[in-house]
């Protein structure tokens, strides 16, 4: 039976990765379940307590911000069809947990190559890149993050010991032009968050003062 043809399609929030230079997407990693909640917190960006009076006012920049929510992976449905699903049915929910994982890994080829460059003596090794990482939650959050806590518990396992169903802990901290500067593919992808956050702004329909229960600002 097909769905309803005006049921609205669930869009899905999500992780993608891509090359900070050429902007080419590496890996997209949807949520398979959206969590029921999103944790946000803003940390001012004041002048500090020991300013002047005069900069009181003065912000030195945007905030920094930082995203926490839960996700939960669970590959019991896809289960009950092994035929049309294999590598869940031999891997578990391996292939997702070590897809997230990675995120925070180097590659073993640039682990290699460091190695050789150390063994041939050389001076200074660069830290090595990894690809830029955005957090995507509908349209109007499309933020350059870098992820800062992880944790994941996995709470059921098949008669191979793979897990099928486990709950993992995203921190984030969202990059800003302040981390990655005006020219930056992530920088601008951060101008773009910003300049929509203020243009949804614009839209809020405010109250009267009167709704304060006053006439004018004295």
């Amino acid at each position: 039976m097909s769905a309803f043809p005006k049921s609205p399609r669930l869009l899905k929030g999500g992780i993608v990765l891509i090359d900070p230079e050429t902007s080419a997407v590496k890996r997209i990693i949807s949520l398979q379940y959206n969590p029921d909640t999103l944790t946000r917190t803003l940390q001012v960006q004041s002048v500090g307590e020991g300013a002047d009076r005069s900069e009181a006012l003065r912000i030195k920049g945007p905030p920094i911000e930082t995203i926490k929510l839960d996700a939960e992976i669970d590959a019991t449905d896809q289960l009950e069809f092994p035929d049309q699903n294999p590598e869940v049915a031999q891997f578990g929910i391996h292939p997702q947990l070590a897809a997230l994982e990675t995120i925070v890994y180097p590659t073993s080829r640039q682990l290699q190559e460091n190695n050789n460059l150390a063994q041939a003596g050389t001076l200074e090794i660069l830290p090595m890149q990894a690809p830029l990482t955005l957090f995507i939650w509908s349209k109007n959050r499309i933020l350059p993050v870098r992820l800062t806590d992880f944790s994941i518990t996995e709470e059921a396992f098949d008669t191979s010991l793979n897990p099928i169903r486990a709950k993992v802990s995203l921190g984030m901290r969202v990059l800003s032009i302040n981390d990655l500067g005006f020219t930056h593919k992530g920088g601008v992808l951060y101008m773009n968050y910003q300049q929509n956050k203020e243009r949804l702004a614009g839209m809020f329909k405010g109250g009267g003062l009167t709704t304060l229960g006053i006439g004018e600002i004295p």
